[in-house]
């Protein structure tokens, strides 16, 4: 991208109400051909609103929209799209059980005399493929058998089937492996070499600088800032924009170590192994000590966190909690014991997103409220009015279907639900902040912090080390299903640890 190429997206004022809310008020956005431009915020910053006014969802209430150098509206997404719009959401609308070619031609499809061209769609759909650089990915098979990174790659041919001159990408990366973002990055080269623009919205800090070229801020459904370079403006510029606040207030402070600390561990893990995943792992967490696991995906990281928790069935090996061996793969048996897990999935594997807030929040604990086989409504919501407050859950109102939540706040649900009584000692998190913005990671790392406070041992991966080595007061480096150092996080740097994961050889762990 230069200063020479074509607007090809201009806003105005853009406004947009909702009852009893201005989710856009006033928003500028000015996007060239051939770039990327990168989309942030906080979530409720008005993001999500703003790729539903370009992608034709809602109509705005007020402002303009010029769109290759023509002021217009769109009625609804079919316009956008044929205006040359497409939007990859992060939940991808791909139909699984389809294929690749009649999800590329979804709702379009080449068509003589009313029958549908299959030969020529899948033609169609191989050079589009081509064109992205993956003419491997077999326009035959269903969609719903390829992996997250090839999916991805088949809602792009969709966009280009369209002849999209911009694509809006939610969170791209999101369920994507270390070298599947460099793919990913490749291909969005490759788009932009073409002449496409593309709006980036990501949380990762790193990714705006690697793929971006310019920054707009979005902060309280208006602009604070444009047109920011997006390798060069300093971080704490970005965080200050986005959340008003100064990037050192992000992590919470890290208490001294505790002098009248126990002297045996809360978790104690010996040698556990799982064939093909990880091996011979041991490892200890103390009460009210925060451990944080770096490592890639693919490194063994989530399955040992689920293994310890009994998700997974270890072949070999040994986990205690608080001295008390905890039967391999059994998942009631670690709740008993007193750990919790927040997985990494939360939408799939923790939240029951139609059912309201109260009950996600109760949902470990059910037999409290039940009685004779029926559950007491009342009493679930008090409990979980009781937890909203504790963690500051945004809106308060517990009857709330789970899903209208933001991101931040559904972790927050997940983490409420092992808060209810029910004597979580340990609790194991893992990404706990994956898709959530810097101004509510903040907000759940003060809770994270303030439950280790309070005596609760936590583990936790994720594929952020900054995130690891500003949480966590001991660092664990796991590679290749081994864990190959050990530290206080006070004696880490990113370099360090990214050197660590990246790294060929293996490292003799002192045990601790």
């Amino acid at each position: 991208m230069t200063a020479q190429d074509p607007v090809v997206l201009r806003l105005a004022g853009i406004v947009k109400t909702f009852p009893g809310v201005r989710a856009l008020d006033g928003v500028e956005l000015e996007v060239r051909a051939g770039e990327v431009h990168c989309l942030l915020g906080q979530n409720g910053a008005g993001k999500s609103t703003l790729i539903k006014v370009l992608a034709g969802v809602h109509r705005p209430d007020a402002g303009e929209i010029v769109w290759q150098g023509e002021p217009t509206s769109f009625s609804n997404p079919q316009a956008a799209t044929k205006a040359g719009i497409a939007t990859i959401y992060q939940e991808l609308d791909l139909v699984e059980d389809l294929t690749v070619a009649e999800n590329v031609f979804l709702g379009h499809e080449p068509r003589t005399g009313g029958f549908v061209q299959r030969g020529r769609m899948r033609r169609s759909t191989r050079e589009i493929l081509g064109r992205l650089g993956h003419a491997e990915i077999p326009v035959g098979r269903a969609v719903g058998k390829l992996p997250a990174a090839a999916k991805q790659i088949v809602s792009m041919g969709r966009a280009l089937s369209y002849d999209a001159r911009l694509i809006i990408m939610d969170e791209p990366s999101a369920v994507l492996a270390h070298d599947e973002v460099a793919n990913l990055f490749r291909v969005i080269r490759d788009l932009t070499a073409q002449g496409i623009a593309v709006i980036y919205i990501s949380h990762r800090m790193e990714e705006i600088r690697e793929i971006g070229d310019r920054v707009t801020v979005l902060k309280d459904g208006r602009t604070s800032a444009v047109n920011l370079p997006a390798r060069t403006t300093p971080t704490a510029e970005l965080v200050s924009r986005m959340t008003g606040r100064s990037i050192e207030y992000v992590f919470p402070d890290r208490p001294a170590p505790a002098a009248d600390r126990p002297s045996a561990p809360l978790l104690k893990v010996e040698g556990l192994t799982r064939h093909g995943e990880f091996t011979d792992i041991s490892l200890t967490v103390g009460a009210g000590e925060i451990v944080g696991i770096a490592g890639l995906v693919g490194s063994g990281r989530s399955e040992l966190l689920e293994t310890i928790y009994g998700a997974r069935r270890a072949h070999a090996g040994q986990v205690r909690v608080d001295g008390r061996s905890l039967p391999a793969g059994q998942v009631g048996a670690a709740v008993r014991a007193g750990v919790g897990m927040a997985p990494e999935e939360r939408k799939s594997q923790a939240l029951v997103l139609d059912e309201p807030i109260y009950r996600n929040v109760t949902l470990a604990s059910f037999g409290k409220y039940a009685t004779g086989g029926f559950t007491n409504a009342d009493r679930e919501r008090k409990a979980a009015e009781k937890v909203a407050d504790a963690l500051a859950l945004h809106p308060r109102d517990v009857r709330r279907p789970v899903r209208t939540l933001s991101g931040g706040n559904q972790q927050k649900v997940v983490l409420g639900r092992w808060l209810l009584g029910q004597g979580t000692k340990l609790l194991l998190l893992d990404e706990p902040t994956r898709g959530v913005d810097i101004g509510a990671r903040a907000e759940l790392y003060q809770v994270i912090r303030a439950l280790a406070d309070d005596g609760m041992g936590v583990l936790l991966v994720s594929s952020e080390v900054p995130e690891v080595l500003g949480l966590a007061d001991r660092v664990l480096v796991m590679r290749e299903g081994h864990l190959i150092h050990e530290a206080p996080a006070a004696q880490l740097d990113e370099e360090t640890v990214l050197d660590l994961v990246m790294a060929g050889s293996l490292l003799e762990v002192t045990a601790p």
